[in-house]
């Protein structure tokens, strides 16, 4: 039985954009904005999985750093108030 998804939302940003703007200079394929935080959102059963699949996307060896994972909270289920 597999478990159920939950969203995630991961921050992450291009090492080489940013060092490249740090320096006044710009990449050649990516644009400047990658240097700033991005968020995406992921559905995963836990936040090690949602790294591995950002990391599919947004790979450590063309400069992307994963900076914050965290579970996204629900507003849509039953659990509160």
């Amino acid at each position: 039985m597999r478990k159920e998804q939950k969203r995630f939302e991961v921050v992450i940003y291009n090492r080489i954009v940013r060092e490249l703007v740090e320096r006044n200079e710009s990449h050649k394929d990516l644009k400047d904005e990658g240097s700033e935080n991005h968020y995406q959102e992921v559905l995963a059963i836990s936040p090690e999985e949602a790294l591995l699949k950002i990391e599919i996307r947004y790979p450590a060896k063309k400069g992307f750093v994963v900076a914050k994972v965290h579970a996204v909270q629900s507003y849509d289920s039953d659990d509160g108030d």
